[in-house]
């Protein structure tokens, strides 16, 4: 079993202000709100129910922060881009998001999720700008590739590594479906490194 199953509820906060510093490390996940976020924690983190998967994108504005142990720890961002969203509503959560990336200290990555078939739109863009400028790492996970055949999912895997290359950072582009779990063991992998899980999970001898 993977170490991600140990994975458990902590805390929920209305906004970025609200959370705690809690010393150790930790990694967001972000994403438009179709983007399979939840899908891809529930993935994972092999449990069917930690990340609520919403019928009705854009409703759930809350930060969810979830425990690996005393020092780790996943925080799933709220969805954003949904249009029923008011738009005042985004602007007060795109600031705050932007002050979140650069100014916790804790954050050692960022997952930004995106529809394969729709990558870097311009939220995804300014999100991965603000990572950026924060010097924090980026791992750009086009999900739902299992909606699209070997030969146009290579395509476009390839045209969105080359796009990244404009943001001049530590950008990643991974494919990843959560039906078949294509891309999981990278995804696992880029987040031992950034929670420092490397040396715990090597096979002894």
């Amino acid at each position: 079993m993977t170490y991600y199953t140990k994975a458990k509820f902590l805390t929920s906060a209305p906004d970025i202000k609200h959370l705690k510093d809690e010393g150790g490390v930790e990694v967001a996940f972000a994403g438009r709100s179709n983007a399979g976020k939840s899908s891809a924690l529930n993935t994972l983190t092999r449990q069917r129910n930690l990340a609520r998967t919403s019928k009705t994108p854009g409703r759930t504005q809350l930060i969810n922060v979830f425990e690996l142990d005393e020092e780790r720890r996943l925080v799933d961002l709220p969805g954003y881009g949904y249009a029923q969203v008011p738009l005042a509503m985004k602007k007060k959560w795109q600031a705050s998001l932007g002050e979140y990336l650069q100014k916790r200290s804790c954050l050692k990555g960022l997952v930004v999720l995106m529809d394969i078939r729709h990558p870097f739109k311009d939220l995804d863009q300014d999100l991965i700008h603000w990572a950026v400028s924060a010097d924090l790492p980026v791992l750009a996970l086009l999900t739902k590739s299992d909606k699209l055949k070997s030969g146009k999912r290579k395509a476009q895997l390839l045209m969105a590594r080359e796009a990244a290359l404009a943001f001049c950072g530590d950008v990643t582009v991974n494919t990843f479906s959560a039906l078949n779990k294509q891309g999981l063991p990278e995804l696992e992998q880029m987040l031992n490194r950034w929670l420092g899980l490397e040396r715990d999970t090597k096979p002894e001898g």
